[in-house]
């Protein structure tokens, strides 16, 4: 499937590093111009050099905004006021065990894990409506569905952004415009190998690690392995293209076969 991306403008949240630097490289090398974010200047302009490190000549701007507030998404806005694909990525975790998570970690996941999202949306999908075209993308992730014990508050923002994702859907049906949630499962990155670390050892060799991490802790992913980032960019490539075009209002996994289902 040759999908071409050019004359695409693409913002992709959370993208100075991990999965979201790797949705941005994807969308690039499709041939989308590209906006990388980041809460500061020097690490999105870093990641900005990397893209173009791998995609020579592709079209890439750095725009440093906290999405976490609503001023954080106003300076956004200024700065990029259309968009035909928009990928909120942006998105915290960590281990916290249930009985111990505060009013204050509730308030802080959902400003950065859904309010973020829902702003952006706002902002951007009125604009995607009326030209007729938009593709919109909630990265969100297999605790979505299985609740993790370690990490509640995190799986129960991932929850809240499918619902999300299917009620802008429908607001969007019939334009041109999709809505989709992307369920990543257990992803390469440096923010998981430090969470695996954490929970088995930080003295074994990291394929040791890994593979007990799978082991112990997600039992059920058919790959048995971490997926890579480069791998959840591909599926957001292909959502973002016209050959997904009937593809609306889902919850489509990337996640290694980890959700014990038959259905999405």
């Amino acid at each position: 499937m040759n999908i071409d991306l050019s004359g695409r403008h693409a913002l992709v949240t959370g993208s100075s590093q991990g999965i979201g630097l790797a949705i941005a490289t994807a969308l690039a090398r499709a041939g989308a111009s590209v906006i990388v974010n980041g809460r500061g200047p020097d690490r999105t302009e870093a990641a900005r050099t990397r893209i173009l490190d791998e995609v020579p000549g592709a079209s890439v701007r750095a725009v440093a905004a906290d999405l976490s507030s609503a001023v954080g998404a106003g300076i956004l806005r200024e700065k990029v006021p259309e968009l035909d694909i928009l990928v909120n990525n942006l998105g915290i975790f960590e281990a916290k065990p249930v009985l111990e998570i505060d009013d204050d970690d509730w308030r802080r996941y959902f400003e950065v894990n859904v309010l973020s999202a829902i702003r952006l949306i706002r902002m951007y999908l009125p604009g995607m409506m009326q030209q007729g075209f938009g593709r919109v993308m909630n990265i969100a992730s297999d605790s979505a569905v299985v609740t993790p014990l370690e990490m509640v508050h995190y799986g129960t923002t991932k929850t809240a952004l499918l619902a999300v994702t299917r009620g802008y859907a429908k607001a969007a049906a019939g334009t041109g415009v999709t809505v989709n949630s992307v369920m990543a499962g257990p992803t390469h990155t440096p923010g998981v190998e430090d969470f695996v670390r954490d929970l088995v050892g930080s003295e074994l060799p990291w394929e040791e690690a890994q593979h007990r991490f799978m082991l112990e802790h997600r039992p059920h992913s058919l790959l048995q392995r971490l997926i890579e980032p480069a791998e959840i960019g591909n599926m957001v490539v292909y959502l973002a293209s016209d050959q997904a075009s009937a593809t609306t209002g889902g919850a489509v996994r990337v996640d290694g076969g980890y959700i014990d289902s038959i259905l999405p």
